[in-house]
């Protein structure tokens, strides 16, 4: 046999498809990362302006004229309503001017994203220096001490995310990717839910009661991470039933290479290109890190919308897993037996 026929038996046409798949995927990972994150520059942050009636119109004008469009400024009536809307997340700082003397007030939320906060500081500043005024920053929800530019949050969300898409990928590798019938998806789903609920507890263990990491409520932090791990998991599962191993790269493409840098971790959403922005609050890192956060530092305000997106994905995979098990096929050793023409080879 010459090498050539060695060749031709050694890689198969799938073997080859499988290949250059993984190929694909990693040159989507470097253009997805390297394209959402190497240069992070903030765009339309919503950003309040509490300052009196004769200078609030032409304030908040100049700041929505800045280079680059930073800023998407609105006029706040005062500065306790423009803490509230911080606090439900509508808006990511403001401006307090003083009505008396030359020094104003930035508000910023470090505990949405350190880099975030740094830079709407530095943007303001610049801006009050052209008006011979100075500035000081005021932090309404700060990151703890021990959550290093805000990523523990992100980072917990991402190690749940990978516990979802590893489980579901060693169910179908250990048993098939496609369930043999109804009732081995009902197996699988209900392992799912015990491992989510079990990684979820456990994640959150370990970022708040163990490291110290974030805080907020456990228990919050613990339901959040159920819900991220079955609804990655269960849409795994849902990809790998609809087309077989080639489902683990699907779900690799969705939630890691999709879904991991636009997720407003190491950058917040408003310092994100526009189609990761766009696409990072329906995908579940995305969801997941704007819970997190919110649950730690904002008093678990504006969670409704992602907690909607990751029920979502839960009920969409878990749906999807059920139905495709119910069509008639034969189990996966039955074909494998079939396609050696009965010999017994598998």
């Amino acid at each position: 046999m010459t090498f050539a026929d060695e060749v031709k038996n050694a890689v198969t046409a799938r073997a080859a498809l499988l290949v250059i798949g993984v190929l694909a995927l990693q040159l989507l990972f470097i253009a997805s990362y390297v394209g959402a994150l190497h240069r992070p520059d903030p765009t339309d942050v919503p950003f309040g302006v509490v300052a009196p009636q004769q200078v609030s119109g032409q304030l908040v004008t100049r700041l929505g004229d800045l280079p680059g469009g930073p800023l998407d400024p609105r006029p706040v009536t005062d500065t306790a309503e423009a803490r509230r809307q911080i606090e439900n997340r509508d808006i990511d700082g403001a401006l307090i001017v003083s009505p008396t003397g030359a020094k104003d007030t930035v508000l910023v939320a470090s505990g949405g994203g350190t880099v975030l906060a740094t830079s709407l500081v530095r943007i303001v500043t610049e801006v009050e220096a052209g008006r011979q005024r100075t500035v000081r920053a005021v932090d309404v929800a700060p990151a703890s001490p021990d959550d290093f530019d805000g990523l523990s949050s992100f980072y917990l969300v991402v190690g749940w995310c990978v516990g979802g898409y590893l489980c579901a990928s060693i169910l179908a590798i250990s048993a098939g990717t496609k369930p043999a019938n109804r009732q081995r998806a009902m197996i699988r789903t209900g392992v799912m839910a015990l491992y989510s609920i079990a990684g979820g507890i456990g994640g959150a263990v370990i970022i708040g009661p163990i490291l110290g990491a974030l805080p907020g409520s456990v228990w919050g932090l613990a339901g959040l991470g159920a819900l991220v791990v079955f609804a990655v998991g269960m849409i795994t599962l849902a990809l790998e039933a609809l087309t077989g191993i080639v489902g683990i790269g699907l779900a690799v493409l969705l939630i890691v290479i999709a879904g991991n840098p636009s997720a407003g971790g190491a950058f917040p959403l408003p310092m994100l290109p526009d189609f990761w922005r766009a696409i990072g609050p329906a995908l579940p890192p995305g969801a997941g890190t704007w819970v997190a956060r919110s649950i730690a530092y904002f008093h678990g305000n504006a969670v409704t919308g992602p907690l909607l997106v990751l029920s979502a994905w839960a009920v969409a995979g878990t749906a999807l897993t059920l139905l495709l098990s119910m069509r008639h096929r034969k189990p996966d050793g039955a074909r494998e037996a079939a396609a050696g023409g009965g010999s017994g080879v598998t």
